[in-house]
């Protein structure tokens, strides 16, 4: 990935086509359902408990419309905050930038090899790739980030990025590119594996790289939530650490942090709260790294900002719970959506931080939802997914700057519609259709009829109208 903004990957083809070739994947989807069922289904219960889950989505929401309103006082406050305590700031526009600073900060210290936290920070900027362009390994340590790094392969969960692998699948990825492999696909087989295979880089490595779900405006204090325990030994062993974060990930104080550390756990991993949260505030003598570094990236994120519905989308506390619910994501899984945010979040964010209006691929990320709202029930920060999406969508159409097939169909509907006589005579032409339905559904229809039947089956059209109907049997009544 390279350029301005790599939020989706190069070369990816539209999100229909790369739909079609997921949903003949039959181990994907049986992958993705096991996976995604189990998840929805706990968080379910560990949000039940809570009698004021409501409340607490409604003040998550507020927070970060607050955050995002005054996003330059909780900034500046952020940056005043870190410095104070030993820390520096660096501020960047675009992946560009944040990549030309971070490779700079670790030539600085001598380093060719980085240990990292999982972060979709960095994954959106494309910063592995710029780092081993400038001579620099970066070794993922999150166990299924190490999967998909192992497999030269794309994530395609938020939470989970190698949910589209099984256990077999892991394995073998083990067994090729480690010295020492697994055993056997059991999981604490697996699991050992890449603990030996991490073990020697966290006790070895000089730097390391973070995300952020959260920074402390107060205090300048920034949040890593994790189930593993190998993101706490990036942020302590190294020497240096280099903290990327985008700066949306404000909260003001720590008492705002209190509702995003409830709602954030039950709401990913279906848990009360994470195994291991880390937190950490400028540089401690004797404790952790001796410098610590803060790389705020904006990379379109203003642009979003400026668009008063779509400004939505960086309320996202990346806890996945869209994507575990969407009949779309589930049956296609998330690599189609071309982009680093994959599923219904991924698909109102990536075309707002992408710059170019034109870029097909992105273009297509807003129809790719039945737009059912599963994702807006279940979002801890109350984003109107849909409402989005369908704004996103007129934002395309627009962008075309000609009219459309489909605003031409529109039209001609309209003029339909706008006369009773012109109606009916449709609704008997329509009515001929039945000719080509076989157990009451219509597999395959003329053009322009094949654009619906390619993708799904038409009802076949009753033998009358309602009106037909009403003016037959209606003067019974």
């Amino acid at each position: 990935m390279a350029g301005r903004n790599p939020v989706t990957w190069l070369g990816s083809p539209t999100f229909p086509e790369a739909a079609r070739t997921a949903l003949a994947d039959t181990q994907l989807r049986r992958n993705l359902r096991k996976a995604t069922t189990t998840i929805r289904d706990k968080r379910a219960g560990v949000v039940a408990e809570l009698t004021d889950w409501a409340e607490l989505r409604r003040a998550g929401a507020a927070i970060k419309d607050d955050v995002l309103a005054n996003l330059d006082t909780y900034l500046l406050r952020l940056e005043e905050s870190v410095t104070a305590r030993g820390g520096v700031v660096h501020w960047a526009r675009d992946a560009e930038e944040a990549n030309r600073i971070v490779l700079d900060l670790v030539r600085a210290e001598g380093a060719d090899e980085v240990v990292k936290v999982k972060s979709m920070a960095t994954a959106e900027i494309g910063l592995n790739e710029a780092l081993a362009a400038g001579g620099v390994r970066a070794v993922e340590t999150d166990l299924a980030e190490l999967i998909i790094q192992l497999g030269h392969d794309r994530p395609s969960h938020i939470l989970v990025p190698a949910i589209h692998r099984n256990r077999a699948e892991i394995r073998e990825i083990f067994r090729t590119e480690m010295s020492e492999p697994p055993a056997s696909a059991d999981p604490a087989d697996l699991a050992e594996a890449a603990r030996r295979y991490l073990r020697r880089r966290f006790l070895s490595a000089r730097v390391a790289i973070s995300g952020a779900n959260f920074a402390v405006a107060d205090t300048g204090s920034v949040v890593v939530v994790e189930s593993e325990g190998n993101g706490r030994m990036c942020l302590t062993l190294p020497e240096t650490l280099i903290t990327v974060m985008g700066i949306e990930k404000l909260v003001p104080t720590w008492r705002d942090l209190e509702v995003f550390l409830q709602l954030l756990p039950r709401s990913s991993t279906a848990e009360r709260m994470n195994p291991y949260t880390s937190v950490w505030s400028g540089v401690t003598p004797g404790d952790g790294p001796r410098r610590f570094h803060v790389v705020l990236l904006d990379n379109g994120r203003t642009a979003t900002l400026a668009d008063p519905v779509g400004r939505q989308a960086l309320r996202c506390i990346r806890c996945s719970a869209c994507l575990n619910v969407c009949p779309v994501y589930e049956r296609t899984g998330g690599q189609a959506y071309g982009s680093v945010y994959p599923g219904p979040i991924g698909a109102i964010l990536a075309p707002q931080l992408v710059d170019d209006p034109h870029d097909a691929q992105a273009a297509s990320l807003p129809y790719a939802s039945s737009l059912c709202g599963a994702c807006y029930e279940v979002c801890p920060v109350r984003i109107d997914i849909p409402e989005v999406l369908t704004h996103l969508r007129a934002e395309v159409v627009r962008a075309k700057g000609r009219r459309t097939p489909e605003a031409v169909a529109m039209a001609a509907a309209a003029w339909v519609f706008g006369d009773a006589r012109r109606l009916e005579a449709a609704q008997r032409v329509g009515a001929l259709a039945r000719l080509l339905a076989r157990d009451g559904r219509i597999a395959r229809l003329p053009w322009p009829g094949s654009k619906w039947t390619a993708a799904r089956d038409a009802p076949a059209p009753p033998k009358e109208s309602f009106r037909m109907w009403w003016r037959r049997e209606g003067h019974r009544g």
